[in-house]
């Protein structure tokens, strides 16, 4: 079967005029879906608004029982990342005599990141209860930001370059043909230097090295790697599967505003959720898989923002739908947003959230490859299709729809309604259902705070205080952080005005 459209970036990839048309059709579907479901809200306030009043009732009803559902799942995800961290992973690798036949390839691509970080990273692979004869690291350098590569480079050789198996510093070429310059071009550049000049030569077979795909600033917890080994060895078929660790993004977290932790958190918090939903998780940021899978695919696609979802979708189409991603309860710690001012800060989140909304190129790509491969299941293709399809909506529509539907009908709406009854009563209930709702604030903000790392010396108690009070106005930043950048992106996608990868400014004051 022809699996050329594994590699498509966008519509104009694609050779014939019928499959240009399609895929760019499929670009539009997402944002026009978001934008006519807001021009609806406004519409349906004015001329049905009785209609409105309802749906947006049953609608916040919904949302509720969401939130307790997934509530559950964040107390149980969280219970059992718990138990992982206590748990002796290498006494457990030893009972499988294959333990130590597995090589761990780490790359870490950096642009501009601080020396400072980048240490740390490294301190935290040298200090893991792992045998570091069977770690290779490869430092992807960008030779855009040559001098400052060049020295971060060679002071982090010095430091760290016997400390494990292997350590392989590479200079990520600029202007390569149809690339973006970007997080998956360095990577697939740099895998494919360890695959020549480590791995082939050493002769080390490929279904033994599990590659993990680290971002500069993930400093790893100390049981990870055996973690991840445990789970390697005993997946049902390690090949055809990734692993997602829990992303904790606490390695700043005292140092950045108050909006950018509250946003950290709900970050984890959700990837947390997602672990105890294997069916619909796909990977996010750092992960790990086989290094057969990823030869498998032809590397990473370098021609995209969003290559941390995109190479679980090329795998997927790959072995026609037989690909799964395994939770590992288990986390890594990131940095959280943060710039050298507040309002740079705010800036940085927006432009984030705009880049992680931007996997919304997914839909395309999974909608034609529904089309293109018909040995995948029906019901596979529609769970997480569907998953996919309703996640994006919601991301760009749902905050706007509870904040706007309360109001919006009594204001706009025609005839009579605005003085019957269910228009005096709309906003009480809206608000009474939103006020219960706001129980699982207590619970993002009982998690967050065990969270938290160590504050320091210098801060007083009342940071926890004001912590906590700031999760009262994530109602809002919903709004501002989260559904406007994510409109924007599938604004962008929609009118074919395609988006490069912005990196994320690390900064450690």
């Amino acid at each position: 079967m022809d699996k050329t459209y594994l590699k498509i970036g966008k519509s104009s990839d694609l050779k014939t005029a019928k499959e240009r048309f399609i895929y760019r059709v499929f670009e539009i579907f997402p944002g026009a879906l978001s934008w006519l479901t807001l021009a609806l809200m406004v519409i349906l306030s004015r001329f049905q608004p009785v209609f409105v009043a309802f749906f947006i009732t049953s609608f916040v009803i919904y949302w509720f029982i969401r939130t307790v559902y997934l509530s559950f799942h964040l107390r149980a995800g969280f219970k059992q990342m718990k138990i992982n961290e206590k748990t002796d992973w290498l006494l457990k690798l030893e009972k499988n005599e294959n333990w130590q036949r597995i090589y761990h390839l780490i790359i870490l691509p950096m642009y501009k990141e601080p020396l400072e970080i980048i240490r740390e990273t490294f301190l935290a692979l040298k200090n893991s209860q792992y045998p570091k004869d069977k770690m290779i690291i490869a430092l992807g350098c960008e030779e855009r930001a040559d001098s400052h590569s060049q020295a971060v480079a060679k002071a982090i050789e010095k430091e760290f370059g016997r400390d494990f198996f292997q350590v392989l510093i590479t200079f990520h070429p600029a202007d390569l043909p149809g690339e973006i310059a970007g997080k998956g071009s360095n990577e697939t550049w740099t895998a494919r230097k360890a695959k020549e000049i480590i791995i082939d030569p050493l002769k080390i077979p490929y279904t033994d090295i599990i590659v993990s795909s680290l971002d500069a600033d993930t400093k790893v917890f100390p049981h990870y790697f055996g973690c991840l080994s445990h789970h390697y060895l005993t997946a049902k078929n390690p090949t055809k599967t990734s692993f997602q660790p829990i992303p904790l993004f606490i390695n700043n977290i005292w140092q950045t505003p108050l909006i950018s932790r509250i946003f950290s958190f709900s970050s984890t918090f959700w990837h947390t959720m997602n672990q105890e939903r294997p069916e619909k998780l796909i990977t996010f940021s750092s992960h790990s898989m086989s290094f057969q899978a990823l030869l498998d695919v032809d590397f990473r696609q370098t021609n995209i923002v969003s290559d941390d979802s995109r190479i679980f979708w090329q795998c997927f189409f790959r072995y026609n739908g037989d690909y799964r991603v395994q939770p590992l309860f288990y986390p890594v710690a990131m940095d959280a947003n943060c710039a050298k001012t507040t309002f740079q800060t705010l800036k940085n989140i927006y432009k984030q959230q705009r880049r992680w909304a931007y996997g919304v190129s997914d839909i395309p790509y999974f909608l034609f490859g529904f089309l293109k491969n018909r040995q995948i299941p029906l019901s596979r293709k529609f769970i997480l299709g569907w998953e996919l399809i309703e996640g994006h909506w919601s991301w760009a529509t749902s905050s706007i729809l509870i904040f706007a539907l309360g109001w919006l009908p009594i204001w706009l709406g025609a005839g009579a309604f605005p003085q019957t009854v269910l228009s005096y009563n709309l906003p009480k209930i809206i608000s009474q259902i939103l006020t219960i709702s706001m129980a699982g604030l207590i619970i993002s903000i009982y998690f967050s705070l065990i969270l938290l790392p160590p504050k320091p010396l210098n801060y007083g108690r009342a940071k926890y205080f004001v912590f906590a009070l700031s999760w009262v106005i994530f109602p809002l930043m919903m709004i501002i952080f989260s559904a406007l950048p994510a409109l924007d992106a599938q604004t962008r996608l929609m009118l074919g005005k395609y988006m490069g990868f912005w990196p994320t400014e690390k900064i450690r004051k």
